[in-house]
């Protein structure tokens, strides 16, 4: 099933919500099974904005209620903690250019800035949900041509 383009783009589009690996890992992986970059790209993007606002609207409240349970207190601690230093850092550069801030946080395709913690600190930092959201998805776009980008040049020294 999965052999097909559909599952191979079912699976492109999974693996661009899954914290952490988020879009920069699901342009590689759509390359590597040599699907189409465009489609892949607007997969990914799709896929990648997909959780932002749930993570917005529930993320903090559900991690802050988790924080002190046995078995996953820990991991949502660590998890606000994440968010929490991502948001200091975020404001500290960017004093009044927070939305800018936010914006090259998620596209600068490193681990640990995509649009899930973006998100998670743009909500600690009770930054509004529509700059939030436009802010999220610009660095999204950015982080997906970078991405598209470094994904082919590797792609092609390979062939």
């Amino acid at each position: 099933m999965f052999t097909s383009i559909i599952g191979k783009m079912l699976i492109t589009f999974l693996i661009s919500m899954v914290p952490l690996i988020e879009l920069r890992g699901a342009i590689v992986y759509s390359q590597v099974v040599e699907l189409p970059i465009i489609t892949s790209y607007i997969i990914c993007i799709i896929g990648n904005m997909l959780p932002v606002p749930i993570i917005y609207l529930f993320a903090r409240k559900v991690l802050e209620w988790g924080a002190d349970k046995p078995l996953i207190g820990k991991f949502f601690t660590w998890c606000l903690e994440k968010g929490k230093k991502g948001g200091e850092k975020l404001q500290s550069k960017a004093g009044r250019g927070l939305f800018v801030a936010l914006m090259l946080f998620v596209g600068i395709p490193l681990p640990g800035t995509g649009a899930w913690t973006g998100t998670l600190a743009a909500s600690i930092l009770d930054m509004d949900f529509k700059s939030t959201v436009v802010a999220v998805m610009l660095g999204v776009l950015i982080a997906g041509v970078i991405m598209m980008v470094l994904s082919l040049l590797g792609v092609n020294i390979f062939l």
